[in-house]
């Protein structure tokens, strides 16, 4: 059975705060309200779009706004990288895998059109067999279902496959699909979040974790 390695996006494949921290204080100027600074913004990143226009916005002590979202939305740096990179040594991690016969894909809160866009800026999109976005399924990480819908949409299943991502909602995704996961410990994460997952401290680290969890 082929092996599958299933990458979340932001802060495990893509270090794509920058981007989104122009984007995210661009959309919220809209309304008068100041910047954030990009640790701040970094903080927020994991739990889709409109989680992070709500806590943008709590921390300004106003309410969520669609307005705001669809600005966000609207702007080109969340689909089209500007500033947006691959992390050192995630190409050539992709590289390794693919030629190791390892499926990919990517489980991600992004919504799915903006993830796939910002793939294809980057030239990556072809290392996935499926991409699936916070807005591909009924349900988003950390519900383990959307990572089994990633799966299946991959052609991958449970037994031989593997995630890796830099936050809880990953590991409890993964947890709750029956899935081991690798923590991207150069993510936007904080330690505590890796739960006892193992933790690889680079990407060159990945092709020997993953095969020894599923040789």
């Amino acid at each position: 059975m082929t092996r599958t390695a299933v990458f979340d996006l932001d802060g495990t494949l893509l270090d794509s705060a920058p981007d989104i921290h122009a984007a995210l204080n661009r959309a919220i100027a809209t309304r008068g309200l100041p910047p954030y600074a990009l640790p701040e913004v970094t903080a927020m990143i994991g739990d889709g779009v409109q989680v992070l226009v709500t806590r943008a916005l709590a921390g300004r002590g106003l309410p969520f706004d669609p307005a705001v979202l669809a600005a966000l939305m609207a702007d080109e740096a969340i689909s089209r990288a500007q500033r947006t990179t691959p992390f050192p040594g995630i190409a050539e991690a992709l590289d390794t895998l693919a030629r190791q016969g390892w499926r990919m894909a990517v489980c991600t809160n992004k919504p799915e059109a903006a993830a796939r866009a910002l793939l294809g800026s980057l030239g990556l999109a072809g290392h996935f067999a499926a991409v699936g976005g916070g807005d591909s399924f009924p349900v988003r990480k950390p519900d383990p279902g959307h990572l089994r819908a990633t799966l299946a949409a991959a052609g991958g299943a449970a037994e031989s496959a593997v995630m890796i991502g830099d936050h809880r909602n990953d590991v409890l995704a993964a947890a709750g699909a029956g899935l081991p996961c690798i923590f991207a410990g150069w993510g936007y994460g904080t330690a505590g979040m890796a739960d006892g997952a193992p933790v690889a401290a680079r990407p060159a680290d990945l092709p020997g974790l993953l095969a020894a969890l599923r040789p």
